[in-house]
Formats: C-alpha cells, structure tokens, sequence
C-alpha cells in the first residue's frame, strides 16, 4: 500500500492505480457539481420556506455558490505550491462539510446565501487542487486523456445530484437534508483521500508563499498565449452553461410544465457531456486537443445557432430542447477537457498557481455570464440561447486569435 507520505518528482504516472486515482480526482471534482445540481429541485422549497417571492431571485443559490468558488480560487494554488496538496485539500474538504452544515440549518435566505458562498470557497480546494495534482502526474496529450476520464465520472453527479434532491423532496424530506447529504458525501472522499492518495508535489519543487512570487506566477502565465486565450474561452463556455443551469428548473416549469420531467431531462442532458468526454479519451491521443476541440466548439455554436432560429420560430418543443441541448453538452464536454489541458500545458513548474489563477478567471466570469442569462429568463428559451450563440461564437473568435488563425492544425 502507498504511503500518504510518498511524493512523486516526475509527471507522467499516478501515485495510486490509475482508475482510482481518476476515480478520486474526479470525485473530488463532483463536489462542486454536487454542490450546484443537487439544489436545483429544491428551488422553489427553498422560495417558500424562506419566502422568496421571485423565482428569478432563487437563482442566487446557485450565483452566490459559484462566487465563491471563483474568487477563493486565487488562494488555493499558491497555498498548495507552498505547503503541498494534500493538507490544503484536507483543509478545504473540512471547511465544505461545515459549511454545508451552516447551510442546512440557515434561518433566513440571507444567510443562506452566505452559507453558499462559503460553500463555494470551500470547493474550491478540491477544483484547484486536483487539476494541479493531475498535471503533477501527466502532461499534453496524457493530461488531455486523464482529464476526459476525470470528466466521464465527474459526469455522473450532474445525472445523479438531481435525482437524489428530487428523491428526497418526493420521500417528504425537507431541502435542509440535501446541504446535510453534502456534507456527508465531503466527509467520506475526504477520507478516500486521507487515506489512499500521497502528495504528489515533491518537497524540493514547492515554490515559497511570497507575494512576489505569486505575482510573478501569474505573470508567466498570463504571459503564455494558449494558456490567456484557452482560459477565457472557457470562462465564456462556462457562462453559457451556467446559465442553463440557473434556468433549467424555471424553463421545465414555465415554458414546458413539467417540473416533474427535470431530473430526466438534466440527467440526459448532462449525460451527453459525459459520453463527448469519454469519446475524447478515446481519440485523443491519436487525433490531438485541437483538432477535437475547435470542432467541437464550432459545432456547439451551429447548434446554438439552430436551436434559437427553432425558438424564434415558434417550433420549440420539449423534445427539440432535450435533444439539441444535449447535443451542445456533448460539444462542450469535447471542447473544455481539451482547453484545460491545452491551458496547462507550460504550466508544470507552477501547476497549482496556474490552476488558481485560470479556475478563478473561468468561474468569475461564467458565473456572471450565467447570471446575467439566468435573470434575462423572460418565460421563453430565448434568452438562454442567446447566450449559447454570443458565448460560442466569442469563444470562436478567441480561440481564433490564440492559435493565430491557424484553427484544427494536429499538434
């Protein structure tokens, strides 16, 4: 068995078997989408309960989450190049059970917001960390694949959180036991961790915890153009597809009425992500991140593009909308595990601040992408649309610009 004390000087293997190292990391990654979709059904519960009138103003559950899990980005990475990944981590899964605890016992909707955005700090430890730790492990192509996989059980919480809320909403239990559940899942990876991974930051690669070397950091990276122009591609994806999960509770109840069908539908939905994942870990190494992923991403906006033309046209149906949003999921799935390790990819000597910096501009700015799309729900899909073409095409345009206008190029 590893010790928890081993470290790892080269990146190209795990410290654990392979499938448990994936399965760990992106178990640690689902915390932040348990954190998100679990919610989703328990919305207008929470409305009532803490009387928030406005369906709209709901939504800050989700916004306030996804501020926090932005911004507390920026600590983690310099955090974890200094002291080392695990205890970092550690600290971070602790601070997510407490919180979903606050959380679960909020009295008003205002501290529950609180609770949200300290939730969302909290997870995003396990955002920062484990990117970080990936790259410590694998680069290039290799990282491309371990990030697609990664993906494909990462995938899973988005079929499942819903469910499981809307499981235990229908059982009569209350929304308080879904932050109770959180934290419980927290606890028990945060001690699949404890237990089974090592530090994978060796004691002589730790870079020290002064300012001028963070700063100096984040200049290399901003300095690097794939890793600037992959990062706010992201962001720009990310906004689209927080603004679909900030309105897909609201566009199952009013536009289609059939807030019974939200689980299946989100669970189809996001499971097409996870298939354009695992598709990617299939054919990566052979094709390469970019061919893949400008591909993608130019099928994602066609599918934007025709799926709003659908709704002007009065022609939207339930059908339409599961079946072309799950479309543009599969796309996303290709194109961002693609962009994350084309971002990363100079990046190995400063990982986990890199990690930091881009997971803190790619969360900001998506969540307040998907905010803005979230409050423009006017009773139509419309809005939600509308900003998967403007986000798809900018996304275009910047990946454009970073590669130089030579787009789909194998290497």
């Amino acid at each position: 068995m590893d010790s928890p004390s081993r470290t790892i000087a080269s990146a190209q293997q795990a410290p654990i078997g392979f499938v448990e190292f994936v399965t760990l990391a992106a178990a640690l990654m689902a915390l932040t989408a348990l954190g998100i979709d679990s919610m989703l059904p328990a919305l207008p519960a929470i409305g009532t309960s803490l009387s928030v009138e406005s369906a709209n103003h709901r939504q800050f559950v989700i916004t306030a989450f996804l501020i926090g899990f932005g911004t507390a980005q920026l600590l983690y990475g310099p955090l974890s190049d200094r002291y080392g990944r695990r205890p970092v981590l550690l600290v971070a899964l602790g601070f997510y059970v407490t919180t979903s605890g606050i959380a679960a016992i909020s009295g008003s909707f205002a501290l529950l917001l609180v609770a949200r955005v300290a939730m969302g700090t909290a997870a995003a430890g396990s955002r920062v960390v484990t990117v970080a730790m990936v790259r410590d492990c694998y680069a290039g192509r290799a990282m491309a694949r371990v990030m697609s996989l990664v993906f494909i059980v990462f995938m899973a919480a988005p079929i499942f959180a819903p469910a499981v809320g809307q499981a235990i909403l229908a059982a009569g239990g209350s929304w308080r036991t879904i932050f109770w559940g959180c934290g419980v899942i927290a606890a028990a990876v945060g001690l699949w961790f404890a237990l089974r991974m090592p530090e994978t930051l060796g004691t002589g690669e730790r870079q020290p915890l002064r300012a001028a070397r963070v700063i100096g950091d984040y200049g290399t990276m901003l300095r690097d153009r794939a890793a600037v122009g992959y990062t706010i591609a992201t962001g720009l994806l990310s906004g689209a597809l927080f603004g679909f999960i900030g309105s897909i509770q609201q566009v199952m109840s009013d536009v289609f009425h059939r807030p019974e069908l939200l689980t299946p539908v989100f669970a189809g939905v996001a499971g097409t992500m996870a298939i354009g994942s695992f598709l990617n870990s299939r054919i990566v190494m052979r094709l390469g991140t970019r061919v893949i992923s400008h591909t993608a991403l130019t099928l994602l906006t066609l599918v934007a593009a025709i799926h709003l033309a659908v709704t002007l046209l009065g022609l939207e149906t339930l059908w339409s909308f599961a079946v072309l949003q799950a479309l543009m999921m599969a796309c996303f799935g290709l194109a961002t595990s693609n962009f994350s390790a084309m971002a990363m990819e100079k990046m190995g000597a400063i990982a986990g601040t890199a990690s930091s910096l881009q997971g803190f501009v790619t969360t900001l700015v998506g969540a307040l992408i998907g905010a803005a799309i979230g409050q423009a729900f006017d009773g139509s899909t419309v809005p939600l649309y509308s900003g998967f073409l403007l986000m798809g095409g900018l996304s275009v345009a910047v990946v454009a610009i970073t590669e130089r206008g030579r787009m789909f190029r194998p290497s």
